[in-house]
């Protein structure tokens, strides 16, 4: 092909593009034709979404006889999560978990590993205090395990921290013992996806058992050093 044919050829390419009456771009930059999801619902109507569910539970015992849910507190963004076992009295009227106490000496523990409770999110299994606070049953632990799972999803944590037997019940089940499972980290699988989780006791059983407080400060310890580890900012 010749210049001049070359030439001809460009000019009846462009007259044929502009006959269709369409404005056309070129561009040597690559085409970006990986399309990123939009974020349909963000964490806080997820929330909102799982506490109405929760609200509407039916034949529940706890609901029955309880003030009020008891949902969660801190701040849903935080990487660290703790799950407790249920409301006592002072959380069934105040509405928020950890606050008798059982709160205040959590609010010790975590000082002691220079973290303040306003910058983690703390939930239970049970939302709505048993009768004479006493621990939920195996069907019923079951029954709000599902609420529980969700919630952690939701929450998506880098370290997740089950206070107590029923909370180590509740995503374990009942055949393990907290006494040899405590102060191992292990991984836990939640709708497909791994968390680190850290099982270790209750301080409303260490308020009874005193004695246990060494165990329960090696654990927090090593959720320190995990932290310092994963580079979390608290």
């Amino acid at each position: 092909m010749t210049l001049d044919d070359k030439n001809q050829n460009d000019i009846l390419s462009s007259e044929l593009i502009n006959s269709y009456d369409i404005e056309y771009v070129f561009s040597d930059k690559p085409i970006n034709r990986i399309k990123i999801k939009p974020k349909v619902e963000n964490k806080s109507k997820l929330l909102e979404n799982l506490r109405e569910k929760i609200s509407n539970i039916d034949n529940c015992e706890f609901k029955n006889h309880a003030t009020q849910m008891v949902f969660s507190d801190g701040n849903s963004e935080s990487p660290i999560m703790i799950v407790g076992e249920g409301p006592g009295q002072k959380e069934d009227v105040i509405g928020k978990p950890f606050v008798g106490d059982a709160g205040l000496l959590l609010n010790k523990m975590l000082k002691a590993i220079n973290i303040d409770r306003n910058n983690i999110y703390i939930t239970n299994v049970v939302n709505y205090r048993p009768p004479n606070n006493r621990k939920p049953e195996p069907a019923e632990i079951t029954r709000y395990s599902n609420f529980l799972r969700e919630h952690i999803s939701i929450i998506d944590p880098k370290i997740l921290i089950l206070m107590g037997s029923t909370a180590m019940e509740a995503l374990f089940g009942s055949k393990i013992k907290i006494t040899k499972e405590r102060g191992a980290w292990k991984e836990v699988i939640v709708n497909q996806k791994t968390y680190l989780t850290m099982i270790t006791f209750h301080p409303a059983y260490l308020l009874r058992q005193p004695d246990q407080k060494k165990y329960s400060w090696s654990d927090l310890k090593a959720i320190g050093k995990k932290i310092d580890e994963l580079g979390l900012k608290i």
